[in-house]
């Protein structure tokens, strides 16, 4: 850069170093997408075009950065691992998180047609970042925990959300299932209409609902969607139940690759055997809580 007598105003430039050998983990999550998923009329109470998009926005970015070990995501989030040895942009926080958000928004878009091809895009998505640092496995361990604890109650029961990702409060709360009042059986309900297993419904205003779906367990909130919908939750799609996890998986050594190009394997392209494994990033709907998904991938927690 050319010096001049205007140079001294990058003096005003904070840096913003990470500390060393920590695990960073990005989060992204859209920006108003209860207004952006309604504007674009996504199947409700599930849109699987929507978090295949999703899901192919985070593989563009794991392939562009091979510091990324892990990703998971539900509904308009998702978080990413990078390795505690990782020395991507020398660890400047500001570039980390621009320029990840804004190459997976820009990929979001880019994959759009391919997911909604009868839906132009009505005006452009947002998605904000957030990157913060754990010391050791165990807190990562327990970030990711939280994160499907998260989604494992986030069930797509209601007309009302669009995407597969609003809380169990949220669900009970927009599809009326507390709008109507669910109250214990058993309490003087002088108002109720009549009855949903083993919860009375009637009519009340939201901030009511809210108040009767604080405090619940997911038991109970899985009650009452049953009781309301007939829904089991063991029953609902592995997707919804624990969201996207995104690994690098190895393909072993000569093992050939078929059709790139969609069913038509006469004309498709194929590769060679392979001399050497690869990483390939599949998509996963697993349990991240239990030990057997990093026991089998103690790579992804040694920095």
């Amino acid at each position: 850069m050319a010096g001049s007598r205007y140079a001294y105003v990058r003096n005003f430039e904070l840096p913003d170093p990470l500390l060393p050998e920590t695990f960073m983990v990005l989060r992204l999550d859209g920006h108003s997408f209860h207004r952006f998923s309604d504007e674009h009329q996504f199947t409700k109470p599930n849109d699987t075009r929507a978090l295949a998009l999703m899901d192919h926005a985070a593989k563009d970015l794991m392939e562009q950065y091979p510091d990324i070990v892990l990703a998971f995501g539900e509904s308009d989030e998702f978080s990413f691992l990078l390795r505690k040895s990782a020395s991507l942009y020398n660890r400047r926080a500001s570039k980390i998180i621009s320029t990840l958000t804004s190459l997976f928004t820009s990929s979001y878009v880019f994959r759009w047609a391919s997911y909604f091809p009868d839906t132009p895009l009505k005006y452009p998505p947002a998605f904000d970042g957030r990157l913060v640092l754990y010391p050791s496995a165990r807190e990562i361990r327990d970030y990711f925990s939280w994160r499907q604890t998260d989604s494992s109650s986030l069930q797509p029961i209601t007309a009302e959300i669009a995407h597969c990702g609003a809380s169990p409060h949220q669900q009970l709360v927009q599809h009326n299932v507390l709008g109507l009042g669910a109250t214990r059986r058993g309490k003087h309900n002088p108002g109720a209409r009549h009855t949903q297993g083993a919860y009375v419904v009637r009519p009340i205003g939201k901030q009511t609902r809210l108040a009767l779906v604080q405090g619940t367990v997911s038991k109970e909130k899985h009650e009452i969607l049953f009781a309301r919908f007939q829904v089991n939750y063991n029953h609902l799609d592995a997707r919804c139940r624990k969201g996207s996890t995104l690994v690098r998986q190895q393909i072993e050594d000569g093992e050939k690759l078929t059709s790139m190009s969609g069913p038509d394997t006469e004309s498709a392209p194929r590769l060679r055997g392979r001399t050497k494994p690869r990483a390939q990033i599949v998509v996963l709907h697993c349990d991240l809580i239990k030990d057997e998904f990093w026991d089998a991938r103690p790579e992804i927690l040694s920095g």
